[in-house]
This record gives C-alpha cells, structure tokens and sequence, in this order.
C-alpha cells in the first residue's frame, strides 16, 4: 500500500452490530437478483443452473474472504475504492469508486422497477405510484440513524429468508405430487431436456444473472466502518455469509 496513506472514521456512526451486518449482506443478495433474475438464468442454462450457482459461490467466497480481510485490518465506508487507492493510487480509487455508483445506479434502477410492476399488478394502479411511495420510504430509512438503518435491513432480510424457505418448501412439497392437484414431478424433464439443454453457452448466460443475484454482499464491508467493533464484527459478518454461501453452493452436489 502506498506511504503516508491512512484512513480515517471520521464522523461516521457506530450503531450496527455484527447481527446487522450479516443480515445486511444476505438481505442485498436475496432481492430483485433472486425474486425476478432466477427464471432468466434457468431459461438459459435449464437444471445446469446449479453449475453456475457453485461458480458463482465459489468467486464469491474468494473476493469476500479478500474483501473482509481488509476490512477489518482497516475500516472504511470507502470499501474497496479506499483500498484501491491506497495500494495503485488516486486513480484506482476514482475508478473504482464511479464503477460501483454507476453498478448501484443501474441496480437500484431494476430493483425498483421489479417492485413496482408487482405492487402495481396486485392494486390495479399505475406503476409510477408504488415505485414513488417505495423510493419515499427508502429515502427515509437510509436519512435515518445508523442504528435504525441496521434494524431496518435486520428484520426486511429476515423477511426476504423466511420467503425464501418458504418457497422451497412449497417447491418441494410440488415436486413430491403433495399438495392438491399437483403430481409427482420426479427428473422427467431433466430427462426430457437432458442437464444442459444449451450446453456451455447456457452456462455461461445463466452465469451473467447468477452473478447479479449475488450482487449486494459487499455491503457488509462497506458499512464495517459503521459497526461498534469494525475488526471483530465484520470478521464475524464475512465469516457467517461465506459459510451460508458455502452451504448453499455445496448442497446441489451432494
């Protein structure tokens, strides 16, 4: 890293907890990437989906356990673009700090159109009207104390996992023939359509929106300089989302 570089809290709050954190990283990962992008990465790629899945989990592992190391050797709200400008220079820095704007912008921007064409299907109203009261209460959240910010990603992550669990179980419960009117599925359609119907390509392509599905974990470096104790909790909140990641990406080939 460079000489005379150092990095510097400053006014920053210090109301998360290492609870927050984890929640927080799980919680960006499972929103609009999961919920909407899914079927288009099973449409490419079919059942070899769950290829892209562990690559995907794999890389993700490798740069979060990177990430959180120097995160907690050095807290910043300047995540990654702190620590690019400390080891290349300003340049690196400036870089990477416009791309990732730039990353939120477009995924802020999709999320939110997500959320608002389905809201607005569920009460017959234009889509412009619950993708306003959304952005209003999110603008709310975010101006608020730190604490408050933390509990509110805390208990919506919660929320989003327990849906979570619940889809699977009700896909599950589908696939055994178990509720009314559904029938054993069983593998005949990986029977039918073979594992990889598009081969390597579709692997490839269900890769682009598995990737976008993970998208978010980095969060939780980014707000470690936030947190009470940055060097424990974000060791704590990186160690806690590599495992899950782990577990989730070594399940399917088991």
């Amino acid at each position: 890293m460079a000489e005379g570089t150092s990095i510097s809290r400053g006014d920053l709050g210090s109301g998360l907890k290492s609870r927050h954190l984890t929640l927080m990283g799980l919680g960006t990962a499972v929103g609009a990437g999961l919920f909407l992008g899914v079927g288009v990465g099973i449409r490419a790629a079919g059942p070899a989906i769950l290829i892209a899945y562990v690559i995907a989990g794999l890389i993700v592992i490798a740069v979060m356990r990177m990430l959180g190391e120097m995160a907690a050797a050095h807290p910043s709200s300047g995540s990654f673009a702190t620590y690019g400008r400390m080891a290349f220079g300003h340049w690196a820095g400036f870089l990477l700090g416009w791309i990732y704007y730039f990353l939120l912008i477009m995924a802020c921007g999709a999320e939110l159109t997500g959320a608002s064409a389905m809201m607005a299907g569920w009460f017959g109203v234009p889509q412009w009207i619950p993708g306003l009261i959304v952005v209003a209460i999110l603008t709310a959240v975010n101006l608020a104390q730190v604490k408050g910010f933390g509990e509110f990603e805390y208990w919506f992550a919660m929320i989003k996992i327990a849906v979570i669990l619940g889809f699977l179980v009700i896909g599950v419960l589908l696939w055994s023939g178990v509720l009314p009117a559904s029938d054993f599925v069983g593998f005949g359609n990986v029977r039918e359509s073979g594992f990889a119907p598009n081969g390597i390509s579709g692997i490839a392509a269900g890769l682009l929106a598995v990737a976008f599905a993970f998208g978010g974990i980095e969060v939780v470096t980014i707000a470690a300089a936030e947190s009470e104790n940055p060097s424990e909790n974000v060791k704590r909140a990186v160690n806690s989302i590599i495992w899950r990641i782990a577990c989730s990406t070594s399940a399917p080939s088991r």
